[in-house]
């Protein structure tokens, strides 16, 4: 049984959407893959392929690793730990996410399961791969064991995982690689928009040196202005209405000013500040799409939106960035 997730750019409305503002994401053309096969062992196996993890473990060990993982995120929320010591490894994300999933659908395993992922998301880039992991593991495994769990509490479920992975997660991530498309979020308000055809670019700057976590934890101070939490909230309704009339113009220039607000709080590197200045004199836009950075010179993706190929791809190579095209994925996660 395959199951797929798209991962996610935010448009705009990172960091102010765990205080309440709203937000724009959109599902795009990257995935990750899970696939459960039985194995003839009563065991679970993991092969994490873009990990190079492969291991075995019992039904009952990943009960109590899911176990200490619990109780070291109730020790993080008494800031007894840091968001990094949760989820030590790489792996455990995956195997937390299945101690889960087969606790919530009170499993037995008789004969064991194979967990196969791989993705075509770059790791720790602010594009979701966390989630859409969480959820192609969750869809596979209940799909497996046909087990129907309603979308609500799929969503429940993920977020236990992705708070251990994230801290304190605003569940933007999940909402997106669960329902696909394009999404505003405000509070509990969810709304899908039209997935927009304005062409956009994603410029991998290299994962981050700092955590989605650690930057949530360093930006908090800079919410506590209504100010600030305000402005952010609109340059993304500024966003939402140029994205429904499809103006390029009006999209660069919510761009632009959603790049200055993040760098105001900190977590756009300056490197990458150096490169969206130079897309904006060759007439383009360009911000970060994740938490970004609050330490070295890498921030993950970099949306960018331009008609000058011309001069955009050479200065890419300058910089040393990875380019890829992208577009809308209408679908959440299923089963293929």
């Amino acid at each position: 049984m395959k199951a797929q997730a798209p991962g996610k750019l935010i448009l705009s409305g990172e960091h102010a959407v765990v205080y309440g503002m709203p937000a724009l994401a959109m599902a795009v053309n990257r995935y990750v893959t899970a696939t459960v096969t039985r194995e003839t062992r009563p065991q679970i196996a993991f092969d994490l392929s873009d990990l190079a993890h492969h291991s075995h473990i019992s039904l009952q060990a990943l009960r109590d690793l899911k176990s200490r993982v619990k109780q070291k995120y109730h020790r993080f929320i008494r800031g007894d730990y840091s968001i990094r010591e949760v989820l030590q490894k790489p792996f455990e994300l995956a195997q937390f996410t299945l101690g889960v999933i087969a606790d919530a659908l009170n499993v037995s395993l008789s004969d064991g399961v194979k967990i196969h992922v791989e993705s075509t998301i770059p790791i720790g880039c602010g594009m979701g791969s966390s989630a859409a992991t969480i959820l192609s593991v969750m869809h596979a495994m209940s799909t497996y064991l046909q087990a129907a769990v309603p979308n609500e509490t799929l969503f429940k479920l993920a977020l236990e995982a992705e708070n251990a992975q994230h801290g304190h997660s605003s569940g933007l991530d999940l909402r997106v690689a669960l329902e696909g498309g394009c999404l505003y979020v405000y509070g509990d308000k969810i709304e899908q928009r039209t997935v927009t055809q304005i062409p956009m670019y994603l410029v991998n700057t290299g994962t981050p040196q700092s955590t989605t976590g650690q930057c949530v934890e360093k930006v908090a101070v800079h919410f506590s202005s209504i100010t600030l939490q305000h402005e952010f909230a609109s340059v993304t309704n500024d966003m939402d209405a140029a994205l429904k009339s499809q103006s390029r113009v009006d999209v660069q220039r919510a761009i632009k000013r959603n790049h200055q607000l993040l760098t105001q709080i900190g977590v756009v590197p300056n490197t990458i500040q150096e490169f969206i200045s130079h897309i904006e004199q060759q007439g383009g836009a360009a911000k970060t799409c994740g938490a970004g950075s609050i330490s070295g010179e890498k921030g993950g993706a970099v949306l960018v939106i331009t008609e000058d190929e011309n001069t955009f791809i050479p200065l890419c190579q300058r910089f040393g960035y990875h380019v890829i095209p992208i577009a809308g994925e209408s679908r959440g996660v299923h089963a293929i």
